[in-house]
């Protein structure tokens, strides 16, 4: 593989390094914030250049639930940054999941709407995830609707979408609670116990860690350790592994997915650190999970991650997205940070020379989403600037301890 200028002091270390991945950062968000406020409530899917993406049908302009959330959560960490005018941006954020993604019937946040209401009206554990997410990061933020948030979708977690028996979630089900399917996920799970230690460090109960405990013991040390760390997507009601599970391309690919690898290497330093150190499996696994990964799914010859591996490693969908570099970074940093070996900082300076190299769009307009096996931008999957969160929480998490989410992270520097 190319030669990483590995040597002397980490990376993260270097003041001039620091200040660049901070620019990054705050070029992204004033990026998003420049063009995704929509009057009419939500925000925009932008296109390449910054623009509102058109709508394609006649209600309006879609607004999906892990869209709104995420921008809640980014820009309750540009509240954080001290950045002008993203108070406005949570605000906004929180006004339209309060009045136009919540089943205000049946309870619950539907998955997208548009102008005329709800567009697919399906409840679905991974945007409630993320509503937990966003209403954890809007209270280390200060918004005064925080805890009302919290408070109702922990409600929904536990009354609708928690299964004690497995310790995770189930998935998906009707706008008035009728099961969809037998089908469980570990995408969800995954995001599910981000947003619950997003949870705990906010409010400061234990039963949210308990939980994101338990989504770990499942989908990592008892599955990911069976299957040689690589990470289970699909299973049956029994969670029992779904091998060949063929869903859509953008969030149940078959096969393997590395960069689900890869975010949980992070996660689980993190869930180490919050639990008091008590869970010597969880660096095991996460050290194992990177490497196995970094190992598996990229490429040596030209780089970046590969989407989607079949289950004898060999790449299936070969274009490399932002995302899994993005956690990639993340993960390297906090490994190296929580006591790893050099491995992690030449992947750390690796992933971030192909991010800059091939997916930081040289015009400032963000990160291209997707490129194909040539390394050029595509739109198979995604299009436009689909994301703010991956690219976001890459640029900080190395500026910030291992111990905790950005929005602690920050919340810290702040008040010390």
């Amino acid at each position: 593989m190319p030669w990483t200028g590995t040597g002397g002091s980490d990376l993260v270390a270097r003041p001039a390094h620091r200040d660049w991945l901070l620019a990054q950062a705050t070029g992204l968000i004033e990026f998003f914030r420049q063009g995704s406020f929509n009057p009419a409530g939500g925000f925009f899917a932008l296109d390449g250049a910054g623009r509102p993406v058109p709508p394609q049908g006649v209600g309006g302009p879609l607004r999906h639930l892990h869209e709104t959330t995420r921008m809640v959560h980014c820009f309750a960490i540009a509240q954080l940054l001290g950045l002008p005018g993203a108070d406005r941006m949570i605000d906004h954020g929180m006004s339209f999941l309060e009045t136009r993604h919540r089943d205000r019937r049946n309870g619950g946040w539907f998955w997208s709407v548009d102008d005329d209401g709800p567009a697919d009206a399906t409840k679905q554990a991974y945007g409630h995830a993320f509503v937990l997410l966003a209403g954890a990061s809007a209270k280390v933020a200060g918004h005064p609707d925080a805890d009302a948030l919290i408070a109702a979708a922990t409600a929904i977690l536990h009354d609708r979408f928690w299964d004690d028996t497995a310790g995770a979630t189930t998935e998906e089900y009707t706008a008035d609670w009728q099961p969809l399917g037998s089908y469980r996920g570990q995408n969800s799970n995954m995001h599910l116990t981000e947003a619950l230690m997003a949870a705990f460090e906010a409010t400061g109960d234990d039963d949210y860690l308990g939980m994101a405990e338990r989504i770990a013991t499942l989908i990592v040390d008892r599955h990911a350790r069976e299957q040689g760390w690589r990470v289970a997507e699909h299973f049956h009601a029994d969670w029992s592994v779904d091998r060949d599970y063929e869903g859509d391309p953008m969030f149940r690919p078959a096969g393997t997915t590395p960069g689900h690898a890869l975010e949980w290497s992070r996660l689980l330093i993190q869930l180490w650190e919050l639990g008091g150190r008590t869970r010597p499996w969880m660096p095991e696994a996460a050290r194992a999970l990177f490497l196995k990964t970094c190992d598996i799914g990229w490429d040596r010859g030209r780089g970046g991650f590969y989407y989607t591996l079949d289950w004898n490693d060999r790449p299936v969908r070969r274009d490399r997205y932002w995302w899994p570099c993005a956690e990639g970074i993340a993960a390297a940093s906090v490994l190296r940070k929580s006591g790893g070996d050099a491995r992690f900082e030449e992947w750390y300076r690796r992933i971030w020379g192909f991010t800059a190299s091939h997916l930081i769009d040289p015009k400032g307009s963000g990160w291209f989403p997707e490129l194909d096996d040539d390394l050029q931008p595509v739109s198979r999957v995604f299009s436009g600037r689909p994301d703010l969160y991956h690219a976001l929480q890459a640029c900080l998490i190395p500026l910030l301890p291992p111990t905790g989410s950005v929005t602690r992270g920050l919340a810290a520097q702040v008040h010390c």
